[in-house]
């Protein structure tokens, strides 16, 4: 058997040599002075042997000093001691007494380690939401958090490679930068990607844990509705914050016709007709998947038209700060939120929550209501036969409404007086 010393002293000749260890592993000297190290085996091809070599690597004497993972990468480059060296003549051993050739099997780990590199995240990611029976609006917005908050990050990284501490790290700044619910979106969405990796075994187990004590429960995703004074107090700040103007035009819209939020930034100048004061929010871009016809109060006409000499070229009303061919991101308005101080006790589509307190405060029938909000009758049997659209009685409901936001704006105190009573 060989020891460290000869092999390290063994010198070139004219032609290579061997030096033999034990087992059919040798280390093989070439002319040029690399010290390479084989394994000579013998593997039955229809009841022949027919004698193979296994190139393990080149001979090298482990530095002083070397750590653990220094050591790694230095056999992953194909440099072994001697010690080393027997441990992969064993495991080459161990695979053709299976019938395996160490060879073909260094080869098939090879495409297979080129495989999963090729396989990131993102590319994952993307499977999994066109696997999802969703709507095309849902997908659009999933893909848009998962581009601003997740790919960045990971998105490029092999699949295989994304370890818990790695996405513990994500949502911890998702969560400090973009709120909990964001965080708790990231999450379900980062779970559900790893499952669908797991299942096709693209990684071992799924890496997202529970994480009850590392990221606390999202408690701000239901706020409470706004006392006439809060609603007031907010409009006057959001308007003297100094934010965009179609950042603050987007947020009074909000406001003027109790629209989702993502209905209002991604709104289109084709959905308006002005003169009518009326909004046509397509099919496609509502929830339901219905067409939604929103009456506007002269307040939100006046406010469009002042706004189209600033956008009306545009197809969007509101359209992005770096993309002015995209609508603006729905973060805009958190984060104008976040600056003033109220995104702990208000999100944009709390605006619903308190326009439908307020109304039903002050008299106006649900049925009206619910129809602004394009909420859908639960009971199936009224649903069948009440189309009613009361779009005339829901005109005049939100002009109050906006007269009343007006009122509530100017001073800190306005007492609020039914304009409607249902009785």
């Amino acid at each position: 058997m060989l020891n460290d010393t000869q092999c390290r002293t063994a010198k070139p000749q004219d032609k290579a040599y061997k030096l033999s260890d034990s087992h059919g592993l040798y280390l093989e000297v070439k002319p040029n002075g690399v010290k390479a190290w084989r394994y000579r085996f013998e593997l039955r091809d229809g009841g022949k042997a027919k004698e193979s070599t296994f190139a393990i690597g080149n001979y090298v004497q482990a530095p002083s000093g070397e750590t653990p993972e220094e050591a790694s990468a230095r056999r992953a480059g194909g440099r072994f001691t001697l010690a080393e060296a027997r441990e992969e003549r064993i495991k080459a051993r161990d695979l053709v007494k299976q019938g395996i050739n160490p060879a073909h099997r260094r080869q098939q780990d090879q495409i297979k380690r080129g495989h999963e590199s090729a396989t990131t995240f993102e590319m994952v990611a993307r499977e999994w939401i066109a696997l999802k029976d969703w709507e095309e609006i849902t997908k659009k917005r999933r893909l848009d958090m998962l581009t601003r908050v997740v790919f960045p990050s990971i998105g490029k990284l092999p699949v295989r490679q994304v370890t818990p501490p790695m996405l513990l790290e994500l949502l911890k700044k998702a969560r400090a930068k973009n709120g909990p619910s964001v965080s708790a979106e990231a999450q379900r969405t980062l779970f559900g990607v790893f499952e669908l990796a797991a299942e096709t075994f693209r990684v071992d187990a799924n890496p997202v844990h529970k994480w009850r004590e590392a990221l606390p429960p999202n408690k701000t995703q239901h706020k409470r509705p706004l006392s006439t004074d809060e609603i007031g107090q907010l409009l006057r700040e959001f308007d003297g914050h100094g934010g965009r103007h179609e950042t603050i035009a987007a947020f009074r819209l909000m406001w003027l016709t109790l629209c989702r939020p993502s209905e209002v930034v991604e709104a289109r100048w084709s959905e308006f007709d002005l003169d009518a004061a009326i909004w046509r929010i397509p099919a496609e871009r509502m929830k339901k998947r219905k067409e939604h016809v929103v009456p506007l109060p002269m307040q939100a006409v006046a406010l469009l038209r002042g706004l189209y000499g600033v956008t009306g070229h545009r197809e969007h009303v509101f359209p992005g700060r770096d993309d002015r061919a995209k609508p603006m991101a729905l973060a805009s308005l958190r984060q104008a939120l976040k600056a003033l101080g109220w995104s702990g006790k208000y999100s944009p589509h709390a605006t619903r929550t308190t326009g439908s307190t307020r109304l039903n405060e002050l008299g106006f029938v649900p049925d009206w209501i619910e129809r602004q909000l394009a909420h859908v009758e639960p009971n199936a049997v009224r649903r069948t036969y009440n189309h009613a659209e009361h779009f005339a009685n829901r005109a005049s409901m939100m002009q109050q409404w906006a007269d009343m936001l007006d009122a509530w704006q100017k001073s800190d105190s306005v007492k609020v007086v039914p304009l409607y009573n249902a009785a």
